[in-house]
């Protein structure tokens, strides 16, 4: 069984995650999405919550197989995730050349510290790739139209944090 870890902080899980979500799932035969509660961030949303919004987004909101993906939490480097659930990847969602020169050095770190692993780069749909949980809560915050943006559980979810 092909697994993979894609982890992040998805504060809140966006379409542009979810993406990323179905094409590793073409190729991984299960992927552990793992949502971290790192202490340099300063999170929208509780570790707890972001659990529950990935659960309900994934499998009430689009109804994905749960014996596909498992969601979690880690507090630890992500190798060592990946050795826990024996995985043989780490997925990395990129939306912009922006994003690759920290997603390359972070890759190469991992490479170092578990040469088995290898890092994979995958980016979401062109209409997706705009799409940043930064601008999806500011846009939120300002009362604007997310329903573009997120899961019908993820927007009311924003809404009653902003009321």
């Amino acid at each position: 069984m092909k697994i993979a870890v894609y982890p992040g902080t998805f504060d809140p899980i966006t379409y542009g995650h979810i993406d990323v979500i179905k094409k590793a799932l073409k190729i991984f035969d299960k992927l552990i999405i793992a949502t971290t509660d790192n202490t340099d961030k300063n999170y929208f949303f509780s570790i707890h919550e972001r659990i529950d919004i990935i659960n309900n987004s994934l499998f009430k909101d689009l109804r994905f197989d749960k014996k596909k993906i498992k969601v979690t939490s880690f507090d630890n480097l992500t190798i060592e995730l990946c050795k826990k659930y024996k995985a043989s990847a780490i997925i990395r969602g990129l939306r912009a050349v922006s994003d690759f020169e920290y997603e390359f050095q972070l890759a190469g770190m991992n490479k170092k510290l578990n040469s088995k692993i290898e890092t994979m780069f995958l980016m979401s749909d062109v209409e997706n790739q705009i799409i940043s949980s930064k601008f999806v809560k500011e846009i939120a915050y300002l009362g604007g139209d997310i329903n573009r943006f997120v899961t019908k559980y993820a927007v009311n979810k924003l809404k009653n944090k902003y009321q």
